[in-house]
């Protein structure tokens, strides 16, 4: 493990490992709140690399051990698709994980992919608001998040001006063809999550790593801006991923 501005670091072996150590600490962090609070809140993300933890998670070894009553499932962010669309990030976590578990319907707490992404974004906002109380900020339990070939998060990509946006909570990402339109939690969200982790796989995203987690204009990349303001922000990534970092062994 290695830490430093960016947040710790751990390199694992590969994909396998890396989704393991990720569904422990869900494990634990669920653990944790629910006990303290009777609930535990979790934002999750698409894409190939979160799929395996995903599974994990519905896998018998997991899906017994946690209290699913008591955890709630939102996502990061969501393409302007209709929920069986194979491009819908609800879909890859329900196929994957929400169909394998005692999950109530009620703990689902999905974006609108379906409706037109200014409305959809409303729409989430305001569950959130509705769910956390008040028109504080949310705070998340844990925010799983992946990191693009070319520094975007979430739907949070590079010149966007969804970047500066600090009221609303979710914003519309309106992209050119043929790239799909989608729905994304804002900055002020992400970074006010008690535990952001960053699942990073491949030797195609080592190029990036490297500049989010040593370069020296890390905050020009949407990652990069990802910057708790209390929590803790933890980077899980393979050996491919992480084979041009300089300072791991």
């Amino acid at each position: 493990m290695i830490g430093g501005a960016a947040g710790q670091v751990r390199v694992f072996h590969d994909l396998e490992a890396l989704s393991r150590a990720a569904a422990d600490l869900f494990f634990t962090l669920s653990h944790m709140a629910i006990a303290a609070r009777k609930k535990f809140t979790v934002a999750l993300s698409g894409g190939s690399t979160p799929a395996t933890l995903y599974s994990l998670l519905g896998s018998d070894e997991y899906r017994e051990k946690i209290t699913w009553q008591g955890v709630h499932v939102f996502w990061a962010d969501e393409r302007a698709v209709p929920k069986e669309h194979p491009e819908s990030n609800y879909r890859l976590a329900d196929t994957s994980l929400l169909s394998k578990v005692p999950l109530p319907a009620g703990n689902i707490h999905r974006i609108g992919g379906e409706k037109e992404p200014q409305g959809a974004a409303q729409d989430y906002d305001e569950e959130m608001r509705q769910f956390f109380g008040g028109t504080q900020v949310p705070v998340f339990d844990l925010v799983i998040l992946g990191a693009g070939e070319d520094g975007h998060t979430a739907s949070l990509f590079p010149g966007s001006t969804s970047l500066n946006e600090h009221v609303r909570l979710a914003a519309p990402v309106f992209m050119d063809l043929p790239n799909i339109d989608r729905v994304t939690l804002t900055l002020p969200v992400l970074n006010h999550a008690a535990h952001i982790l960053f699942l990073v796989s491949g030797e195609k995203k080592g190029d990036i790593l490297r500049e989010l987690l040593e370069g020296e204009h890390r905050d020009t990349y949407p990652a990069g801006l990802v910057q708790p303001v209390k929590g803790s922000l933890e980077w899980l990534v393979d050996k491919d991923a992480a084979a041009l970092l300089q300072n791991v062994g």
